[in-house]
């Protein structure tokens, strides 16, 4: 395993970070695999884990918080907030009011008295920075937060909240979680440039495209991946965006195998390469998934590779733009691009 450290704050991760997303119902996952995956995460040499209060609506950091017991202070911890965890309208959000109660639940349910990195999941349109950067100044000045990050925002979203960080005189956001593969370069051209420009530390999920990159996608197989159960419009390879992901992943599998890797590593070795990227968020959902992944720990791609990989994906360019989950608002929503 290989070791960076995050952004500015002088803390070591490993660059592969275990995500806990299918912790849980999501992934058929009991206790005891949770308990073992994580084990053999860390022995793997992994330090980082990465929840969410809205993972199975608080049971992923439950799972968590009792396979790390006995062992919190040899992990960073981290969770996210802000998604809705519930049908009331003020349970979701970036305000105080919900913020101070999300990070509590997200304690209790982790059984910790403090979580070493605090995400802003999505950017809230309807809370200011000023607002969200004070609350989560004052629970880190309370102790229950060592720093906070954000998580998918758009460029000029970071810009504007280092800005009000600076003008209000709070504590700024030291992180950010971007969605990055091959198949989704778009950051690049924007949020890389803009992350790196203010020393912000970079944990890149999906790194292997919603399992489009994991080897088991392939054009002579039919599709049967979890992910494409509940999400077959980005799995219909009648689509013809998809169409384009499948010719990429034909291409890339067929390069992995001249340079003797596995897909995974080479997706895994992509994203790490980046010399904005800190770490690679891997979300196994079983076990076989998660020794796979831990086989690219330290997989370094040459640069006749990574150049490679530019001809089959061009630098900045996004494969499938409408799965983007950093689109200004107002290009979703009419009502707010017209009078």
């Amino acid at each position: 395993m290989q070791y960076r450290t995050l952004g500015r704050t002088g803390v070591q991760v490993s660059t592969l970070v275990l995500g806990a997303m299918n912790f849980g119902k999501l992934g058929n996952s009991t206790q005891d695999e949770v308990t073992a995956m994580i084990d053999v995460a860390i022995d793997g040499g992994i330090n980082l884990v990465d929840t969410a209060d809205m993972y199975g609506r608080g049971e992923s950091e439950e799972l968590v918080g009792k396979a790390i017991a006995g062992r919190r202070d040899d992990l960073v911890l981290a969770t996210k907030a802000t998604m809705p965890m519930g049908e009331e309208r003020n349970h979701r959000g970036g305000s105080r009011r919900w913020l101070t109660t999300a990070l509590d639940d997200s304690l209790r349910r982790l059984d910790v008295d403090h979580v070493d990195l605090y995400q802003i999941h999505r950017w809230d349109p309807e809370t200011s920075d000023e607002e969200t950067l004070a609350a989560l100044t004052d629970l880190q000045r309370a102790g229950k937060i060592r720093y906070f990050g954000s998580s998918t925002f758009p460029a000029y979203r970071i810009v504007q909240a280092q800005w009000a960080a600076k003008e209000h005189h709070l504590s700024r956001y030291v992180t950010e979680q971007p969605s990055y593969s091959i198949l989704q370069r778009g950051i690049e051209s924007h949020v890389l440039p803009v992350t790196e420009e203010y020393g912000l530390g970079v944990l890149a999920w999906s790194p292997l495209a919603s399992g489009w990159l994991s080897g088991a996608i392939r054009a002579d197989r039919e599709i049967t991946t979890s992910r494409s159960a509940f999400l077959p419009d980005r799995f219909d390879t009648t689509i013809p965006v998809n169409q384009a992901k499948m010719a990429a992943v034909e291409q890339l599998a067929a390069l992995a195998d001249q340079a003797g890797l596995t897909l995974i590593q080479l997706a895994l070795g992509f994203v790490t390469a980046h010399p904005a990227v800190t770490s690679a968020i891997i979300g196994p959902r079983t076990m076989d998934h998660l020794h796979s992944q831990l086989a690219a720990a330290d997989t370094v791609l040459s640069p006749d590779l990574l150049d490679a990989i530019d001809a089959i994906v061009a630098p900045g360019v996004d494969l499938a733009p409408h799965e983007k989950h950093d689109t200004p608002p107002s290009l979703l929503d009419p009502s707010l691009r017209r009078r």
